[in-house]
């Protein structure tokens, strides 16, 4: 890339609703114009793949971008905003559906994928724990090319959209712990933080990654004291020396140091993450059973199953319900609940990518020259690449290394 162009794609990034678009055209031509369609989320999905801002430095280097009409008004981006971004604002799912490359957050319902033309490409979230069969046939069916936000790595292998929603989730679990704790919500009637003369507030974490990092990071400035579980020793380490707190104390997952910790704490967290199919569900019914009642649990791994046998996924309209007199909170998606900073980070995350596939000339283009980009495929043009997955159900699965391998 010429320093003429550097130049200008930095501007760009900066003031890119202002700077002349026939200017950019005549100095930026990438190889590939991708034509791009983001659609209105259907169910319990209040964040959008991009912001204005990014359409904005897209539609500057000439690609088209439709938005369909009412798609951003939950992350409080509103129509006018895409359309003087430079997106054509769309008023049925049939016209943003039949863009070549559709960005979503949510994975697409089956309603959605019939929208699709056939070889459409689509990067969204792909919820494994809500996973079907038939959404997958229907996939393959129609030869669409999948990116997951799950399985997306950077250039040193990290998980760039997990690690970014993980710290919104682990930041807004103690927000909503602390909303549940009180009288008005059902809780025990207390304060999260720690007040003279009374008790700090008890909080126990399940897992020592990113997520458990950033709640009890919260939690311990708002006067808690935290205890963090995890059969990493490395893990635990990092955090503690991470933090460096005194109110933070770390413990191997046993089973009875666990079961004893739960009775007397006030805010139960799971954040684990499921790897190889593994179930992570570590807190039996007898041990929540045995929690004070009035007890908050945020389950934040509900994604992959959950931490607590009692968690059941619930949604943003009816969040919470209690068992054995504890309040679960368990949306899956609970990032979402704060909908325009995630969706900032998810499109600061996508926006790159983005420009990258259209210098290189497209989709297919990006995934056999960019690596990480290519972990993130799980179904290529009507075959399933994700071997995890392709277990879970039993289908057939190609490699999609031999696939790029087959091309070059």
């Amino acid at each position: 890339m010429s320093k003429l162009t550097s130049d200008v794609k930095k501007l760009v990034q900066e003031h890119g609703l202002y700077y002349p678009q026939e200017e950019l055209l005549e100095v930026m031509k990438d190889k590939k114009q991708l034509v791009i369609g983001i659609p209105k989320e259907l169910f319990d999905e209040n964040r959008i793949a991009l912001r204005p801002e990014s359409v904005a430095i897209l539609t500057a280097r000439g690609h088209e971008v439709f938005v369909e009409a009412g798609a951003g008004l939950l992350s409080n981006y509103s129509d006018k905003e895409y359309s003087e971004a430079g997106a054509k604002i769309v008023y049925s799912p049939e016209e943003v559906y039949a863009a070549e490359l559709i960005l979503k957050v949510a994975p697409p319902t089956l309603e959605e994928i019939d929208y699709m033309k056939p070889k459409t490409a689509i990067i969204s979230a792909i919820h494994l724990a809500e996973l079907k069969s038939d959404f997958l046939k229907a996939m393959n069916k129609k030869k669409i090319t999948a990116v997951g936000y799950e399985f997306l790595e950077d250039e040193i292998g990290n998980l760039p959209l997990v690690r970014a929603m993980s710290e919104i989730a682990g930041n807004v679990a103690v927000s909503i712990a602390a909303e549940y704790l009180t009288a008005s919500h059902g809780g025990k009637g207390i304060i999260f933080g720690g007040i003279t003369g009374v008790p700090p507030t008890k909080v126990l974490i399940l897992g020592a990654g990113t997520v458990a990092e950033f709640a009890a990071r919260t939690a311990i400035g708002m006067g808690a004291v935290v205890k963090v579980f995890d059969d990493n020793l490395n893990k635990l380490r990092r955090l503690k020396h991470s933090l460096g707190k005194g109110d933070l104390f770390t413990s191997t997952l046993e089973r009875t140091t666990l079961a004893r910790a739960l009775k007397t704490t006030n805010v139960a967290i799971g954040a684990l993450r499921s790897t190889e199919g593994r179930s992570i569900s570590v807190v039996s019914e007898e041990m929540v059973s045995e929690m004070r009642p009035g007890s908050v649990i945020i389950d934040v791994s509900i994604d992959n199953g959950g931490c607590f046998e009692t968690s059941e996924p619930t949604t943003h309209q009816n969040p919470v319900y209690k068992k054995y007199g504890i309040i679960h909170y368990c949306v899956p998606n609970v990032a979402s609940r704060v909908p325009r900073t995630a969706t900032k980070v998810i499109s600061n995350i996508l926006t790159p990518l983005l420009l990258q596939m259209a210098e290189l000339g497209g989709v297919d283009d990006m995934i056999f020259a960019d690596k990480g980009f290519a972990k993130g495929v799980y179904s290529y043009s009507g075959e399933l690449t994700n071997e995890a997955i392709s277990r879970k159900f039993g289908m057939k699965y190609k490699e999609l290394s031999l696939i790029i391998a087959a091309r070059m």
